[in-house]
Formats: C-alpha cells, sequence, structure tokens
C-alpha cells in the first residue's frame, strides 16, 4: 500500500506541475500504454495511449485557462478525484478528474465529469475543433 500511495502521488505531482506550467508535453510519460480515457463528450471508452494523450492534449488546451483552477483533491490507494473549476465564454465551468495510477505512477484510467450542461456544450465545440486541429 505505501509504494501505491507514493507512486501516485509521484505522478499526481507531475500532473499537477503539468497542468500549472500548461504544457502538454509531459503527457507522454504519465500517460501508460494501456490507459482509457473516458470523455464526458463520448458515449465510449477511447483505449489506448494515443487515443488517451489525444484527449488529455485537447483538453488541456481547451480547459487549463488562467481561471482553471482545482478546488479540492481527494486520493486513496491508486485513485485520485480531483475537483476543478474554470470560466470559458463567461460560463462557469464545474468538472471531475477521477484518475487510477498504475504502479509505475502512470495514469491507466482517467474519467472526466463536467456541469452544467451549458458547459458541456461549450466544451464539446471547443474540443471537436481542438481534436481535429491536433489531427493536422
Amino acid at each position: 500500500m505505501r509504494q501505491e500511495t507514493a507512486m501516485r502521488q509521484t505522478g499526481l505531482s507531475a500532473w499537477h506541475r503539468m497542468i500549472a506550467e500548461q504544457n502538454p508535453d509531459g503527457l507522454v510519460n504519465l500517460v501508460a500504454d494501456d490507459a482509457v480515457f473516458h470523455s464526458p463528450l463520448v458515449h465510449t471508452p477511447q483505449v489506448g495511449k494515443p487515443l488517451t494523450l489525444a484527449y488529455l492534449t485537447a483538453a488541456m488546451h481547451v480547459l487549463a485557462n488562467d481561471s482553471f483552477h482545482y478546488v479540492r483533491e481527494i486520493s486513496e490507494g491508486p485513485h485520485s478525484v480531483l475537483e476543478f473549476a474554470l470560466e470559458l465564454d463567461g460560463i462557469t465551468v464545474n468538472g471531475v478528474d477521477m484518475i487510477t495510477w498504475n504502479e509505475d505512477g502512470k495514469i491507466v484510467d482517467f474519467k472526466v465529469m463536467i456541469r452544467p450542461y451549458k458547459a458541456i456544450e461549450t466544451v464539446r465545440t471547443r474540443m471537436a475543433a481542438m481534436l481535429e486541429k491536433l489531427k493536422h
């Protein structure tokens, strides 16, 4: 259990550093090959490192603006739940990142939930545009 907590803390510290720097380049070393991303905007899980990287990179570009901040953090074992808030187009966005870490401190499961509905629509539009832009 101690090793599990230490590895989670290592990954979580790297995550917070990356968010503070607003630099998604560190994701490559933080996401496991078998990672799964659960988007609030897509009904099927996005399986594998390439898709997880694409969605997390797009999300960082869309959401990690100057108003983005984590409100609360709860961690136990290999799991972390991070509540966040930000303003986007005049809309207060509230959400939760639910992260599961492997024994190497890498992300193996990442689930995002966002509210209210108006925020979901705004994020959906921006995420679709960013994912398209990142393909090219």
